[in-house]
Parts: structure tokens; C-alpha cells; sequence
């Protein structure tokens, strides 16, 4: 009964902030994402709705957040113009991202290494992680021996911090570093049908979805979801040996679903960006009522907490340095940052907070190359610093 009432909600609370955010000018300035975020970690951890104790829910998040991100990513890119793409911008934004990780990286490890034996791993795990994902980290864990309890450790502090580092981005940073850095509304690029998307004061418009006039390819953008997230399963199966590569996955589904948007019949799929960012509010609640702030020992490895959020938030600063000498834009900066620090599943929630579709293909192209040589970028440093 708590799983079907778990999914009740998930499914239809966004909505219900949808339609607030609408209603009042202040909660459409703070954002359905953000909001989302806030209520997810109040109803978990203040136990409104048991949404985040127990194991009998656990797999039910799981699943949603596995299935929510993977179907919104192809659908979110069907719904993007890539015929303007500038890829000198994207190669200079990569470059910048990863030498602003590797360096504050480098740097943190002298500051906050206590002489703990085997700090270099950490270094390696950051560099990974903050560089390629989740993915990197896991297998940077075998690569460089690290022992469980200390890839727990890092994985989780990597999660929070994260969580707070994007909370910030959201709330006020994207607004701080537009005053910092060039920003050119009329950059933003138009999308399905045609229209003008406007990086300011734009919002996507929901209620169209169940029309009759859009619900029928609304399902059709989803059947092509489904199939192209299988086809990059049968790739990562033969390639890999696993249906869950996630660097073969992201390749094969970012190729694919960025072929198929030059389709005629899917540029006619006018809601199919529309439906993937309201799965891309699910995954958001479900993420955010994840976390229990009450089970995490923060006294425990205190210099390691404070690397990691060096580790991020410094190199954000290094690379707002770099983008201000080298001429790259406040979006294209922090959409990078987002893929590097986060992934690239997250690009298009903060190219939404953003109300710019257009970085969307630079941050998944950065975020994907970041998956790539994240386990070469960590091993290296790593065994420099040993």
C-alpha cells in the first residue's frame, strides 16, 4: 500500500508545484526543481509521509530514479535545436572544466591532507568523480585499491555536497555569475514548432501534454525513448558485457536521440521536451526524498569533507577565472561545471533553470567526453601524488 501511495505522489505532486509556481511570482522565481527539493527532504526527513524510511521503499526509488532520468534524457533531446551548436565553444568550456578540477584538486590535497596514509586515492576518487560521475568513482575504487569505508564515505559526502552545490546554482549562483560573465539572451535557441524561446521569463507549457492534439506523439516521443534506451542497452551489453555501461549507454542514447531529432515526424513531437523535464521534476522529488540528513556521521573524516567541498566549489571559481580571461559565456561555464561535477543527466534540469535549451548539447558533449577520461585523470594523479 506505501509503495502505491509512494507513486501517487511522486507522479502528481509536481504537478500540484507546476500549478503554484504558476499562481505566484515568488515560488516561480525560486522554481519547480528547487521547490521539489525542498519538500522531498522535508517529507523524508520530518516523516510527513514515510517516503524515505525503510527498505520497502527503497526499491521503488531506486527504480524511478533509474527509469524517470533515462527516459527524460532522449526526450528532453528531441526536443532541442542542434543545427547551431558552436563546438570551438564546447572544446574551450571542456578544457577549462577539467584542468579547473585537476588543479584545485591538486591543490586541496596539500591543504587538507593530514598525512593520512593513502590520501593520493582520495585525490584519484575526486578527480574521477568530478570529472567523469559515479561510474569513474566506482571503478577508480578497484583501480586504485580503495577500501570500502572509505568509498562510502567519499560517495556519500560527493552526494550531499553535490546536492548543495546544485541547490546554490539554482537559488542565486546562475543569477551571480551572469553579472560576472557575458550572458546574451538572444543566443537561446528556438524549439519544436518553431517559436522563439526566451531565455527570460520563459516556462514550459505542461497543460498541453494531455490534449488531444499533442497526447498521441507525446507517447510516440516516449515509445522512441524506450526503444533507443534499449538499443543503448544491447550496445552496452556487447561492448561491455553489462546492459548498464553507463559510458557506453549515455554515448549511444546521446547519439541516437540526437540523429532521430532531425527527423521530420519527431520535430513534430511539439510536447516531447515539455514531458521529459516533467519526468526530469519526478526524478528531483524522488532524489531529494532520498537523503536522511540524520544518519551521516559529519565529525567523522572532517578534512575529507571539507576536500570534497573544495574540491567543488573551488574549481567552480577557477573556472569562472578561466571563462572571464578566455571569453566563454556564464551558461556555457556553469552548464559545464554541472556536467563535470554532477553528471551530464543533469544538464537539462539546469539548462531549464537557466531558461536556456541551448547549452543543453554542450553540456551533455562535455559530460560524456568527462566519462571518458575520468579514470585516466584519476589514476594519473593519483599515482603523481603518491
Amino acid at each position: 500500500m506505501i509503495q502505491i501511495l509512494s507513486l501517487l505522489f511522486y507522479f502528481t505532486f509536481p504537478s500540484l508545484i507546476i500549478y503554484l509556481c504558476r499562481k505566484s511570482s515568488l515560488m516561480n522565481k525560486i522554481g519547480e526543481i528547487l521547490l521539489l527539493y525542498i519538500v522531498g527532504i522535508l517529507v523524508s526527513n520530518l516523516v510527513v509521509f514515510p517516503l524515505g524510511l525503510g527498505d520497502s521503499l527503497k526499491g521503488v526509488q531506486d527504480a524511478l530514479t533509474s527509469v524517470t532520468i533515462l527516459l527524460a534524457f532522449p526526450m528532453i533531446l528531441f526536443g532541442c535545436d542542434f543545427k547551431n551548436w558552436k563546438l570551438k565553444k564546447a572544446i574551450i568550456a571542456l578544457c577549462i572544466g577539467l584542468v579547473s578540477v585537476v588543479a584545485v584538486d591538486v591543490i586541496g590535497f596539500y591543504i587538507f591532507n593530514d598525512n593520512q596514509t593513502g590520501f593520493e586515492k582520495i585525490a584519484g576518487l575526486l578527480v574521477g568523480v568530478y570529472t567523469g560521475g559515479t561510474p569513474n568513482l566506482a571503478s577508480l575504487k578497484i583501480a586504485l585499491n580503495v577500501d570500502a569505508e572509505t568509498y562510502i564515505f567519499v560517495h556519500t559526502f560527493d552526494m550531499i555536497i553535490s546536492f548543495v552545490y546544485l541547490v546554490f546554482l539554482m537559488s542565486f549562483g546562475i543569477k551571480v555569475f551572469r553579472l560576472f560573465l557575458s550572458h546574451r539572451v538572444t543566443e537561446s535557441p528556438s524549439h519544436q514548432g518553431g517559436s522563439e524561446f526566451n531565455v527570460q521569463g520563459s516556462e514550459l507549457s505542461y497543460s498541453g501534454i494531455l490534449t488531444k492534439k499533442h497526447f498521441p506523439k507525446t507517447l510516440g516521443a516516449l515509445g522512441l525513448a524506450v526503444l533507443i534506451i534499449g538499443v543503448g542497452m544491447g550496445v552496452s551489453l556487447l561492448i561491455s558485457g553489462k546492459v548498464d555501461d553507463m559510458l557506453v549507454l549515455i554515448l549511444t542514447m546521446t547519439t541516437l536521440s540526437i540523429a532521430v531529432s532531425f527527423l521530420p515526424f519527431v520535430r513534430k513531437m511539439e510536447k516531447s521536451y515539455d514531458a521529459g523535464m516533467y519526468l526530469v521534476l519526478i526524478f528531483s522529488l524522488v532524489v531529494a526524498s532520498m537523503v536522511d540528513i540524520t544518519a551521516i556521521d559529519y565529525r567523522a573524516g572532517a578534512n575529507i569533507i571539507a576536500y570534497i567541498a573544495f574540491v567543488i566549489f573551488g574549481s567552480l571559481v577557477l573556472s569562472i577565472i578561466l571563462s572571464k580571461i578566455f571569453k566563454v559565456d556564464s551558461d556555457t561555464m556553469v552548464i559545464t561545471s554541472v556536467a563535470l561535477i554532477n553528471s551530464p543527466l543533469f544538464v537539462p534540469m539546469i539548462a531549464e533553470s537557466m531558461k536556456n535549451k541551448k547549452v543543453i548539447i554542450t553540456g551533455i558533449t562535455v559530460g560524456v567526453i568527462g566519462y571518458a577520461v575520468g579514470n585516466y585523470l584519476g589514476i594519473i594523479v593519483s599515482q603523481l601524488l603518491k
